[in-house]
């Protein structure tokens, strides 16, 4: 059995990562942490996991997670660049679910993030987890950064394209959805039901953190910069991100529908819908599938893609899961062969 931990389990991501870990047959949850919540009984705080987990959450002991095989980070920004390379030198592999990895650039996370990257040494070396482009690096990987939500439903989305050269690179446009769950468990007052409900809103339009992550993929899968406008929005709902993505087309002769189904004809956890489709967020909530359609708008060289996950699975601890399978040799849906909830 794999011996997990969890630091930062008291977020909508961690509860989400230890249900998942607490039905994988191949992993055994260890340890998982708060500072707030030190001997506070999982099940008293998530009462969804009563007779499924045991666990206390306990204070970050680094003696404990050094006893690990895996340590998932499901914590704010800036806190597993902190004791990674510990973590990393006891030979224990490490999954970020926040952005600490994400970026090549120190200097530009610093920008975006506003604190200096502890430890740049390794944001070469850490992969980032989207198995959809980086399969083959997962499978030998120490340390995973794991993507976005945005950047997750987005990249999926524009991938085809962008590897066939057959869109116009420069002109991608990203107009995003987000249920509330993706701002976290935190108090805030834009957040609450009163606030938020029977309302959407764009927000962070001049620049959104996971802007430079979303460029840089698409920049990898091009070999090339890309220009790319990305608006994300605030929907509500508790789950689920809705991208719908523009791009001009090149080619005039493409078959976009058999572009994305041969793209993605093998892939476990990507669902390209028939021609015309319009897929919704309810379609994968609880799940870790992401579910596409094509659609040309007659008379236009507009190429429009739709693209839904759910945020806290696909969006976050679905795809740690994930990462985790095939670092560790397991088959890549264990665990995670999960139905839609609906309604």
């Amino acid at each position: 059995m794999i011996k997990a931990g969890i630091v930062g389990g008291t977020g909508y991501t961690g509860v989400e990562l230890l249900r998942l870990l607490a039905a994988h047959p191949d992993v055994e949850p260890a340890v998982i942490t708060s500072r707030s919540e030190a001997g506070t009984a999982v099940a008293d705080m998530f009462p969804n996991l009563r007779d499924r987990v045991s666990l206390r959450f306990t204070a970050p002991d680094e003696q404990l997670l050094r006893e690990c095989d895996v340590v998932f980070f499901a914590t704010p920004n800036g806190t597993a660049m902190g004791m990674t390379p510990e973590l990393l030198a006891a030979n224990v592999r490490v999954i970020d679910l926040a952005a600490d990895f994400r970026l090549k650039d120190a200097a530009e996370w610093e920008q975006w993030y506003g604190m200096p990257h502890r430890c740049p040494e390794l944001l070469g070396e850490a992969v980032y987890g989207l198995p959809e482009m980086n399969r083959q690096l997962l499978r030998e990987a120490r340390l995973v950064a794991c993507p976005g939500c945005y950047p997750t439903a987005v990249q999926l989305g524009f991938l085809p394209l962008l590897e066939a050269g057959a869109v116009d690179a420069g002109r991608l446009i990203a107009d995003v959805k987000s249920g509330v769950s993706g701002a976290g468990r935190k108090a805030v007052t834009g957040h609450l039901l009163a606030e938020c409900s029977e309302s959407i809103k764009a927000y962070s339009v001049a620049g959104h953190r996971h802007l430079p992550e979303i460029r840089q993929g698409l920049t990898t899968v091009n070999g090339a910069g890309v220009g790319l406008v990305f608006v994300p929005h605030l929907a509500p709902m508790i789950r689920g991100i809705h991208a719908t993505l523009y791009a001009v087309s090149r080619q005039t002769e493409v078959n976009w529908q058999t572009l994305f189904e041969e793209r993605f004809a093998d892939e476990p956890f990507v669902d390209v819908m028939p021609g015309g489709s319009h897929p919704e967020t309810r379609s994968v909530r609880g799940s870790n599938t992401c579910r596409i359609a094509l659609h040309n708008p007659p008379n236009s060289d507009m190429i429009v893609v739709l693209s839904v996950i759910d945020n806290l699975v696909k969006g976050a601890a679905g795809q740690a899961v994930q990462n985790m399978n095939l670092m560790f040799g397991l088959d890549e849906t264990s665990g995670l062969e999960l139905i839609a909830l609906m309604p």
